[in-house]
C-alpha cells in the first residue's frame, strides 16, 4: 500500500480539524508530512515533526507530498487547485469547492489535464443521523416514500469571522448549506424536476442564515431542507414519511424512531366523528395501541471514514467516494436555490 503524504494549505479553524483528524491514522496509511499558510501566527501550533511554509508555491517545491488538502478561504480554492494540479498533486479540497459552478469546471479541466485524483471533503456523509436515514431510504423500511426533511436551528444567529463577508464566501447556504443538500441527493436515487427557495438574511446585514428549499425529484418524493441561525428551537432533525410508516430522528446523535399504525382508521359514512380537532379522526388523539414504535437502524459511522475511503481510492482500490460529478450537481442545485429566492419562483432543474 502506497502511503498519502499530505500537506494542508491553509491552517485555520479547518486546517486544524483536518490535522487532528489525520493523526488517528498510521503514518504508514497517510501522514501529514507539511502545513503552510501565509499568515505565521497559524504554524505556531503545527503538529512537532510537520514542516511549516509560508506558501503554497514553497510547499510545493520543497515538502517531499503527494496529496495537497486545501483548507483555505473559499475564494482562494480555484488558485489552490490549480497551483496543486500543475505541480503533479492529488487534491482534496475544503467545502464548497468553488464560489460557482463555472470555478469548479475550471477545476475540472485542470485536474483532469494533469490526470491527479480530486475530490472535497463532504465529510458530513458520513454523520451518523444522516447514514441512519440513508439506511432508512436505501431500505424502504418506511414504505413507498413522498417527503423528507432535514432541519437544522440554531440559536447564536450571528456569524463569526469572514462568515460576515460574502465576497469570502460567507453565510449559510454556502457554509452547512452543501452539507445539506449533498446529504439529500447522495440518499434521492433521482433526477430532480424543480426547485424552489426561500433564502434571506434575518438578522445578518449582508449574509444569508436562513433558508428554506424544497426539491421535487422525479420520482415522487419532494425533500425540503430548512437551516435558520436564529431560530430559537435549537435542533438537528430528519422526517421521512412513507405508505408504511414515518421515521424521524431528533439529533446529531441518531436518537429516534420509525412509528407505524396497528390498523387504518376506517370509513364510517354517515357518521361524523368530532374531536378536539374538529370533525375529523385523523388529526385527534390516537387510540391506546394504534400507534406502534419501532427502533430506527443501527449504523456504525464517523467522519473519519472520509479518509478511510480516500486512502483505499488513492491505493486503486475503489473509485473516489465523493466524485467530481456529485460536486458539481451540488453546486449547479446552489445556484438553482440563488435564482429561485430572487426571482420568488420554482426552477425547472434537470
Amino acid at each position: 500500500m502506497k502511503t498519502v503524504k499530505l500537506g494542508i494549505v491553509g491552517f485555520g479553524f479547518m486546517g486544524h480539524c483536518d490535522a487532528d483528524s489525520l493523526a488517528t491514522f498510521s503514518d504508514d496509511e497517510i501522514k501529514l508530512v507539511a502545513v503552510a499558510d501565509t499568515n505565521p501566527e497559524q504554524l505556531k501550533d503545527a503538529p512537532e515533526g510537520v514542516e511549516t511554509y509560508g506558501s503554497i508555491e514553497e510547499m510545493l517545491e520543497k515538502a517531499d507530498i503527494n496529496t495537497v488538502m486545501i483548507s483555505t478561504p473559499n475564494p482562494s480554492h480555484l488558485e489552490m487547485v490549480e497551483k496543486s494540479a500543475n505541480a503533479g498533486k492529488h487534491i482534496i479540497c475544503e467545502k464548497p469547492a468553488a464560489m460557482n459552478v463555472e470555478q469548479f469546471d475550471k477545476m475540472l479541466e485542470v485536474t483532469k489535464k494533469n490526470n491527479v485524483l480530486f475530490t472535497v471533503h463532504q465529510q458530513r456523509r458520513w454523520d451518523k443521523d444522516y447514514r441512519i436515514m440513508k439506511e432508512v431510504y436505501d431500505r424502504k423500511m418506511v414504505g413507498d416514500m413522498y417527503v423528507i426533511k432535514s432541519q437544522l436551528y440554531g440559536f447564536n444567529g450571528n456569524m463569526h469571522d469572514w462568515h460576515v463577508f460574502p465576497e469570502m464566501g460567507g453565510g449559510m447556504l454556502y457554509d452547512w448549506g452543501v452539507h445539506l443538500i449533498d446529504q439529500i441527493l447522495d440518499m434521492v436515487d433521482s433526477k430532480i424536476d424543480s426547485i424552489f427557495a426561500d433564502l434571506r438574511n434575518v438578522i445578518n446585514e449582508k449574509v444569508d442564515d436562513y433558508f428554506n428549499i424544497l426539491i421535487k425529484f422525479k420520482n415522487g418524493i419532494t425533500a425540503e431542507i430548512e437551516l435558520g441561525t436564529y431560530y430559537l428551537t435549537p435542533k438537528r432533525a430528519w422526517f421521512i414519511g412513507g405508505n408504511k410508516g414515518s421515521a424521524l430522528i431528533d439529533g446529531f446523535a441518531g436518537e429516534g424512531k420509525i412509528v407505524r399504525t396497528a390498523h387504518l382508521l376506517e370509513n364510517v359514512p354517515g357518521k361524523i366523528t368530532m374531536t378536539a380537532a374538529g370533525p375529523t379522526r385523523s388529526f385527534g388523539t390516537a387510540a391506546p395501541g394504534l400507534l406502534i414504535d419501532e427502533p430506527l437502524p443501527e449504523v456504525n459511522v464517523e467522519q473519519r471514514d472520509y479518509f478511510v475511503h480516500f486512502i483505499k481510492a488513492f491505493n486503486g482500490e475503489e473509485e473516489i467516494i465523493v466524485r467530481p460529478e456529485q460536486v458539481r450537481r451540488v453546486l449547479s442545485v446552489m445556484e438553482a436555490v440563488r435564482k429561485s429566492a430572487a426571482s420568488g419562483e420554482a426552477v425547472k432543474f434537470e
